[in-house]
């Protein structure tokens, strides 16, 4: 069976992304990758660029026509009244290679970019656009597996300490004393290609030679960078970042939220990502897309931080919620032991994946891999067959009460 009342299976989208993984997605969805594409994001949702797709009567459709023809019946009457679409986009990603240096802006200023890109007649798909749409794109990941990234500026002392201890930017320490985060990440990131390589030359085949096996360390990752391109010219000037921002761990079963503003980049793992529906995305580098510089300093954090790893608080129901400060997303990891039920009721769309096991929602069985959604309104059960994880994306209820 494909569907319940109000509950249908949902097929989403590979991205076949270069910094993808060939393995693990394949094997979650249970598909053949005997070609070794690299698998780097699963997309379920409903973003017209690559909407999902769902199961009715028999026949495959989109997800983003559907709710665009039953927008109250998806969505509820609060979340459409409000966002006018499935505010959010749900993905897992197997990330091999680490991915761009990048920063969202905040929904006003995603307006204002939007509009004036649109003013400047600036195709939607020109490789210089900025701007795709008028919505900010806060997001959180939920490890997989052990997950590494890039997570914010560091503190003070330490910024200082990485300043003084690496002789290549030695230079640059009297500019952070004086102009502090801005001036510093100004500095480096207006630096001429000549002078990029003539800084990071000298740092770069030294760290090379150590060969460095601590993932903690910013030289683990600089020597992972020149690992999948060895040539030392033309550096990426996405290496003085590595140095400069936190780099995390994140264990399975713990999460990070990325706000507005605040500069990340994926490094290595899988995870379970949930963000606004949006594409909006202004990079800092390890990348060979558009850098717009001058927008970029103006929409990033300069502050130093402390990377917070969220680690879930329990609810009555058993799942473990997540919780994130914007209204366009939330959600939980749902543990069930084999022949135990989660019963719910749907406020607005919802989306599930069964990462581990199996599971019936109603009367359709889910397997390992397999998502549905669950519309608005729609009292249901999920019980696990046998041992059972699955993760939820939702409106949160903070959404639903605006009106």
């Amino acid at each position: 069976m494909e569907t319940t009342k109000g509950i249908f299976k949902l097929t989403g989208k590979v991205q076949h992304y270069a910094w993808g993984g060939a393995a693990y997605i394949p094997q979650l969805l249970g598909v053949n990758n005997g070609d070794q594409k690299p698998f780097a994001e699963y997309w379920m949702g409903a973003h017209p660029s690559a909407p999902s797709t769902i199961s009715v009567e028999g026949n495959q459709v989109s997800l983003f026509d559907y709710v665009q023809q039953h927008p109250v019946a998806a969505l509820g009457n609060s979340v459409n009244e409000q966002f006018h679409e499935l505010p959010y986009l749900f993905k897992i990603l197997d990330v091999n290679d680490m991915l761009s240096i990048q920063v969202h802006p905040t929904r006003a200023e995603a307006e204002k970019g939007f509009d004036r890109e649109e003013a400047a007649c600036i195709p939607i798909n020109a490789a210089h656009r900025n701007y795709k749409d008028r919505n900010h794109k806060p997001e959180v990941m939920v490890a997989l597996s052990d997950f590494w990234l890039l997570h914010g500026f560091k503190v003070e002392d330490e910024l200082r300490r990485v300043l003084s201890d690496v002789k290549e930017f030695n230079f640059l320490l009297p500019v952070f004393e004086a102009e502090g985060y801005y001036g510093l990440y100004k500095k480096v990131m207006e630096l001429s290609q000549e002078e990029v390589d003539g800084i990071l030359q000298p740092l770069v085949r030294r760290i090379v030679n150590e060969k460095p096996s601590d993932k903690k360390l910013p030289e683990f990752w600089v020597a992972r960078v020149f690992e999948q391109n060895g040539s030392l010219t033309n550096i990426d000037r996405g290496i003085f970042s590595i140095f400069f921002f936190n780099i995390v761990e994140v264990k399975p079963g713990q999460a990070v939220y990325q706000g507005a503003g605040v500069p990340h980049a994926y490094l290595y793992g899988q995870n379970v990502e949930l963000m606004a529906n949006s594409d909006n995305v202004l990079r800092g580098g390890l990348t060979p897309k558009h850098i717009d510089v001058p927008e970029l300093l103006k929409h990033t954090k300069f502050e130093g931080m402390v990377p917070r790893i969220l680690r879930g608080e329990k609810l009555a129901s058993g799942e473990m919620n997540f919780d994130c400060p914007v209204e366009d997303f939330g959600i939980s990891a749902i543990p069930l032991q084999s022949g135990k039920s989660y019963t719910h009721k749907s406020l607005s769309a919802e989306i599930y994946i069964v990462i581990e096991g199996d599971a019936t929602v109603n009367e359709m069985n889910i397997k390992k891999g397999e998502a549905f959604i669950v519309l608005a309104n729609i009292d249901f059960a999920i019980k696990a067959t046998p041992d059972s994880l699955l993760y939820k994306a939702y409106v949160p209820a903070k959404a639903q009460n605006r009106l």
